[in-house]
């Protein structure tokens, strides 16, 4: 970084989580790649003689390929996929009609330690909403830095796990709010 050199590196997604990659990405010096398939899969061609895998392989055109879990590609190279926003329903729409029953009828839940609310998952993240939200970690392989401001990663504001009610600590969340929220509308 120090060296303003461009990269694109393929490391463990996880590497988000670490206490040296995350800044970065909250800093927009560092993002994921275009990285998986509609599977959510990265493929990597393969020798002919390589073992043979009871899954995660694939024969295209004669070539052999196998996934290779939890892979993403971290860059500072821009690219367009970067840039387009996230479709999304409002807050209203989602408790409505979501396919998630964490929200559907229901609402999103509110951690403890925060003002914020929890999203389940990123079809779930509501257009309209103005404050903070918390979202998985799969939303910066989404992100539109036009769209969204990160503000903090995986913390309340008492410096612990975010917890929801009940003390339950969701899987690592990115908290995030929209720059411009869509005007909210009524159910």
């Amino acid at each position: 970084m120090a060296g303003d050199v461009r990269f694109s590196v393929i490391g463990n997604s996880n590497a988000i989580t670490y206490k040296e990659v995350y800044p970065l990405i909250q800093d927009n010096d560092l993002w994921l790649g275009v990285t998986r398939d509609g599977n959510g899969s990265m493929w990597f061609r393969i020798p002919d003689d390589a073992p043979i895998k009871a899954t995660g392989q694939k024969v295209e055109d004669g070539v052999r390929y196998q996934t290779v879990g939890n892979s993403a590609w971290f860059t500072n190279i821009d690219h367009g996929r970067r840039h387009q926003p996230l479709q999304l329903m409002s807050e209203a729409k989602n408790i409505r009609y979501s396919k998630h029953a964490h929200v559907k009828g229901i609402g999103y839940e509110r951690y403890e330690n925060e003002d914020a609310i929890e999203v389940p998952r990123l079809d779930a993240i509501p257009s309209d909403y103005p404050g903070l939200m918390g979202v998985p970690i799969t939303f910066l392989g989404k992100y539109n830095p036009e769209q969204f401001e990160i503000v903090r990663f995986r913390y309340g504001r008492d410096g612990k796990d975010l917890r929801l009610p009940g003390g339950k600590s969701p899987y690592f969340r990115v908290l995030v709010r929209h720059r411009a929220p869509q005007i909210r509308e009524t159910a």
